[in-house]
């Protein structure tokens, strides 16, 4: 099922499914595993390379001889711009902490003061995916068996995947935006519960 705000298609598994990231147990494999660079807006591009020397120390050395050798992005199959990656693997800007978790030197930059930015907005939202049309943006929820610990934790906390992402929800499309999530999940629930 799908519901419109303004511009935005949103899908309605936002409100049934649960969620909420478990990183003992996945260990950041989605910073790792998948068939792509995480997607970049263009704003995003010029954000990473106007502010890569305060980003640089946080990266792995494989991943600052990636930029070195390839720069921060590839353009994808649809011709936009997404994340280099370390031997067709995680995403050049990873680096591994002491438990082997994968961990984001831009959002570790980002923490740490030293810039006024966080990660891509696609990596913050997922696992929500966004596709932008002419008329309308699709926001969907994507499945992948890598979060399934993500997926039970969400469910034994009972936290929809949208309440789990208001932050970079908030981030990306406003606080407005948010409550109106809010609002559309409880009228969701109230029909649940009439039926």
């Amino acid at each position: 099922m799908l519901v419109e705000i303004d511009d935005k298609i949103v899908s309605t598994d936002l409100f049934s499914e649960k969620f909420v990231c478990d990183l003992s147990k996945c260990k950041g494999a989605c910073c790792v595993k998948g068939n792509g660079g995480a997607p970049l807006t263009e704003k995003e591009v010029v954000q990473i390379e106007e502010n890569l020397e305060s980003i640089k120390p946080y990266m792995s050395e494989k991943g600052k001889q990636t930029l070195k050798n390839n720069g921060v992005y590839y353009l994808d199959e649809d011709d936009d711009p997404a994340t280099n990656l370390i031997d067709k693997k995680e995403c050049c800007f990873v680096y591994f902490d002491k438990s082997n978790g994968a961990k984001c030197s831009i959002e570790t930059a980002y923490k740490a003061g030293e810039i006024g930015f966080n990660k891509p907005q696609s990596c913050h939202l997922y696992p929500i995916r966004i596709k932008e049309f002419n008329e309308f943006t699709a926001i969907n929820y994507e499945v992948w068996d890598i979060c399934s610990a993500a997926c039970s934790l969400g469910e034994s906390l009972k936290i929809p995947v949208y309440r789990f992402l208001k932050e970079p929800i908030t981030r990306v499309f406003g606080s407005s935006f948010f409550d109106e999530l809010s609002k559309i999940d409880k009228e969701l629930k109230n029909r649940e519960s009439t039926n």
